[in-house]
C-alpha cells in the first residue's frame, strides 16, 4: 500500500512537473552543468577601472572665486602645498568657463552658466594659468577635475544662434530653462542631436589632452542621457586614465561612465538625525542600499559641505550642529569617498555668496582649527588604512549590534589584516552600550589618544552626547 502511495505521489509530482513546463521529476532533472556554459555565469556589471590613484582618495572642492582674495588660478596654485599636508588628492575646481551676461544673476553671475566651453573665464586668469595650477598639483600628488556643465548653457552661448536646433523648447516653440526649477540665466541643451554629442564630447576630450586635467565632476548628470556618459568615459579613457564624479544619485551610472556619484541618501539621513528628525535607523536604508543594490565598486560621495549646502541651506554648524564631528567622522571612515568644501578645514562658518566675490576669511598662516585637524589626521588614517580605501580596495561595512541601537551607530571594517571600529552617538544624551560579537573583536589603538585597547565580549563603551570613538589597527 505505501508502494503505490508513493508511487502515485511520484506520477503527480510528475504530472505538476509537466503541467509546469518541467520535465518529469521536477525542474532539476535533466538539466546539464550549468557552469560549463557561459550564458548563466555571472558578469561584471562595471566595465571602467578606477585610476589607481583614487584608491584611498579624498577630494577638495575648490570655489576659486572665493577661496583666495584675488579669486585667480595664480592665487590658488599658491596654497597646493598646504592641500597637500591636509592630505587632499583630488582637487575639484568649480566651473572654470567664461559665464553668461544675459539673463545674469547677481553681479558676477553664476559659473555653472557657460558661454565658452573651449575658453577660460579671465576672472580667474588664463589658460596658461590653468595649466599651469594643474602641472603644480600633478608635482605635488594631486590630481585635478573640472566641474562641467553639459545640460545647459548660458543665453549668450554662441550655439545659441550657431545650433539654435541643440535646444529644448518648450510649448511656444521658446528656449527654455531647466523645468520646475529658478534657473532663469540659462537654458536646456537637447541631446537628441547627435552634433551636439559630438561637440559636447570633443570639448571635454579637450581640457585632458590640453590642460592635463584628470577627470570631470558632471553637474546635474542625470539630466543627461547616460549613453552619451558612457561614449565620454571611454573616449576620455583613450586619452589616460580619468576619474569621473556624477552630481546624481543613481546605480547605473557606475557600470560604465562614473567612478563616483554622490551620496544624497546620506546627507539626507544625516541631516534627519541632527534635526532630532530620526534616529540611526535613517542610515540603514543607505547602507543596506549600497551594499545590496550598488555594485562593489562605486564610490558613493559623502560630505557634511559642498557649495550647494553653503551657499542655500546653511554651513555644516547650522545643518549639523553638535553632530558635525560625528558626520565627519563618519563621511571619512564608512563606505565611500569623502569630500571637504574649501574653508572646512579652518571652522568657516559663513555662508558664502555664489553670485558675488565673498572670499574666505582665512586666519593667519591659515591654521587649521580642531575640525580641519580632524579632517587631516582622518585622511591621513585613510590612507594607510586599507579597510578605509574608496570601492573594490576598501573593506566592507559590517554592522556590529549594540544595546543602544536608536542612538549608537557602530560598524567595523576590515582589509588585507587592516581593521577599524568605529562607533557614534548620534543621540543627544551619554549612552554606555555593549556590543554583540564576535567579529569586530580584537587588539587596537585608539585613533584620538593612541592607547592600546582590547575589545572583546564584555567591552562596556561610554560615549557622551554625540560623541564619537575609532578604533585602528594596521
Amino acid at each position: 500500500m505505501r508502494a503505490m502511495m508513493m508511487a502515485a505521489a511520484m506520477l503527480l509530482a510528475a504530472g505538476t512537473a509537466s503541467a509546469q513546463g518541467f520535465p518529469p521529476g521536477g525542474p532539476n532533472v535533466g538539466i546539464t552543468n550549468a557552469t560549463a556554459d557561459p550564458a548563466f555565469q555571472p558578469r561584471p556589471l562595471v566595465t571602467i577601472q578606477h585610476p589607481e590613484w583614487t584608491r584611498d582618495a579624498a577630494i577638495y572642492q575648490l570655489n576659486t572665486r572665493q577661496f583666495t582674495p584675488e579669486g585667480t588660478f595664480r592665487a590658488a596654485q599658491e596654497q597646493l602645498p598646504r592641500l597637500k599636508d591636509l592630505g587632499v588628492d583630488i582637487i575639484w575646481l568649480m566651473p572654470i568657463h567664461p559665464i553668461g551676461e544675459v539673463e545674469r544673476k547677481g553681479t558676477l553671475g553664476s559659473p555653472y552658466s557657460v558661454r565658452d566651453y573651449f575658453a577660460v573665464n579671465p576672472e580667474f586668469g588664463t589658460f596658461e594659468d590653468l595649466k599651469a595650477f594643474v602641472d603644480a598639483a600633478h608635482a605635488q600628488d594631486m590630481h585635478v577635475i573640472l566641474d562641467w556643465v553639459a545640460n545647459h548653457t548660458a543665453w549668450d552661448n554662441p550655439l545659441v544662434t550657431a545650433h539654435p536646433e541643440w535646444y529644448e523648447r518648450d510649448l511656444d516653440g521658446d528656449f527654455r530653462p531647466t523645468p520646475w526649477w529658478d534657473w532663469s540665466d540659462i537654458i536646456n541643451l537637447d541631446y537628441r542631436n547627435a552634433g551636439l554629442r559630438q561637440y559636447m564630447t570633443e570639448a571635454l576630450e579637450f581640457w585632458v589632452r590640453e590642460a592635463g586635467i584628470d577627470g570631470y565632476r558632471a553637474d546635474v548628470a542625470g539630466f543627461v542621457p547616460l549613453d552619451f556618459w558612457n561614449t565620454v568615459r571611454a573616449r576620455l579613457d583613450a586619452i589616460k586614465p580619468v576619474f569621473m564624479l556624477a552630481e546624481w544619485e543613481m546605480r547605473d551610472m557606475h557600470y560604465a561612465a562614473f567612478d563616483a556619484t554622490y551620496a544624497w541618501t546620506w546627507k539626507d539621513a544625516m541631516q534627519a538625525i541632527a534635526a532630532g528628525r530620526a534616529d540611526t535607523g535613517a542610515l540603514y536604508g543607505f547602507y543596506s542600499w549600497n551594499e545590496s543594490a550598488y555594485p562593489r565598486e562605486a564610490m558613493r560621495m559623502t560630505y557634511t559641505s559642498n557649495h550647494d549646502q553653503n551657499a542655500w541651506e546653511g554651513t555644516e554648524y547650522e545643518k549639523y550642529g553638535p553632530m558635525r564631528e560625528a558626520a565627519i567622522v563618519l563621511s571619512v571612515t564608512g563606505e565611500g569617498i569623502p569630500l571637504i568644501y574649501n574653508g572646512q578645514e579652518v571652522g568657516n562658518q559663513k555662508r558664502l555668496e555664489f553670485f558675488e566675490k565673498d572670499p574666505i576669511a582665512w586666519p593667519e598662516n591659515y591654521e587649521l582649527d580642531s575640525q580641519g585637524r580632524l579632517y587631516r589626521d582622518l585622511f591621513a588614517l585613510k590612507a594607510r588604512n586599507a579597510a578605509l580605501w574608496n570601492g573594490q580596495w576598501g573593506g566592507r561595512m559590517y554592522q556590529v549590534i549594540n544595546t543602544s541601537p536608536q542612538a549608537v551607530f557602530s560598524f567595523f571594517r576590515e582589509r588585507d589584516g587592516d581593521k577599524v571600529f568605529v562607533a557614534l552617538n548620534l543621540s543627544a544624551e551619554e549612552r554606555t552600550v555593549t556590543f554583540t560579537g564576535p567579529h569586530h573583536h580584537g587588539d587596537y589603538r585608539d585613533f584620538t589618544t593612541g592607547e592600546a585597547v582590547s575589545v572583546g565580549e564584555d567591552t562596556r563603551m561610554t560615549l557622551p552626547a554625540w560623541g564619537w570613538r575609532v578604533l585602528t589597527r594596521e
